[in-house]
């Protein structure tokens, strides 16, 4: 597909670290019960589509399903760094969506076993080439850096409104360390101070990333560093069941490709945000991570060209 040419290279090491937990979900379309949830799990199967192994790092209780850490092995992502604490329970979230699906309301947080979660990079993942720091402490993710042997190629850091609102410092300080931050529209003006998203990425670049993604769910994705924007635009679907987890996907699909393909040119990381966002609605057909653990590879070729053919057009200008 000519979307996807580049050069692949399977032996470039991608780590994540970020929650492995539980969600309940309840929107106006349904609800799951207590389903596997958390950013390192979408974060980890997204990139499985194109990783052949990965480390994961987090920490569960003895609640969580082994079925479901064997299921990610099966997929290549080590399970080395993924502490299991006995007679402890997994970090637990509900939330109710409003009939826009674009807002929530959190009816329960349960930190358990993430309370006090020092994350321990595997020493044969020390010098990971790729590192994707999912939405977790500032401190934490700054953590896994200081224990990096050497600079990763790339380093993605995902964050939300609710650490600028308690850990804003920590967090600039984290941000200068990375390469790509990611955000959605409101978290971009929050840390900002800009309510145009052109300005907002200007000020947050000279933050330090070089790259900034900005989500902007059902309406898609911005792309930006110092020279150049690219515009991603989401994929109108029949049916969202639940967006929970469709950002993680997304990250998870960016940084995969990206440590697949090992080119991290701004080029490249265009057709990271449509592979990206190809996952991300996938995510949202069905509760948890059900649909990424089901997905073919033929539907994902087919969903990505259906994202080619949505802003693939050709225009005669005058003369």
């Amino acid at each position: 597909m000519r979307y996807i040419c580049a050069t692949f290279t399977d032996n470039m090491s991608l780590i994540t670290v970020g929650t492995v937990a539980f969600d309940a979900i309840e929107t106006p379309f349904g609800s799951s019960g207590k389903v596997v949830g958390g950013a390192a799990s979408y974060i980890g199967l997204s990139a499985s589509q194109f990783v052949e192994e990965q480390h994961i790092i987090s920490v569960i209780g003895d609640d969580f399903p082994e079925s479901f850490v064997q299921e990610m092995e099966s997929r290549g992502i080590r399970t080395t760094g993924l502490e299991r604490r006995p007679g402890e329970k997994s970090f637990y979230w509900a939330g109710k969506y409003h009939l826009d699906m674009n807002s929530r309301d959190t009816l329960a947080t349960e930190l358990n076993v993430l309370a006090d979660f020092q994350p321990k990079v595997p020493t044969e993942a020390r010098n990971a080439d790729y590192v994707m720091l999912g939405n977790l402490d500032p401190n934490v993710q700054a953590s896994v850096l200081d224990q990096m042997e050497s600079r990763p190629k790339l380093i993605v850091l995902d964050t939300m409104n609710f650490w600028m609102d308690i850990a804003l410092d920590p967090l600039k300080e984290v941000i200068k360390r990375i390469d790509v931050l990611t955000i959605n529209d409101e978290e971009a003006r929050q840390l900002s101070g800009e309510h145009s998203l052109v300005k907002a990425a200007q000020i947050i670049l000279k933050m330090g990333p070089t790259t900034l993604v900005i989500k902007k769910g059902e309406h898609g994705a911005l792309l930006f560093n110092s020279d150049e924007v690219f515009f991603a635009p989401a994929l109108p679907l029949e049916e969202v069941l639940d967006p929970t987890g469709a950002g993680d996907t997304f990250a998870g699909g960016f940084i995969g490709y990206l440590a697949h393909t090992n080119d991290i040119s701004f080029n490249n990381m265009k057709r990271g945000v449509v592979l990206g966002s190809a996952l991300a609605s996938f995510t949202c057909e069905k509760f948890g991570t059900d649909r990424l653990l089901e997905l073919t590879q033929v539907e994902l070729d087919e969903r990505i060209q259906r994202f080619v053919d949505l802003v693939d057009f050709d225009i005669i200008l005058k003369d």
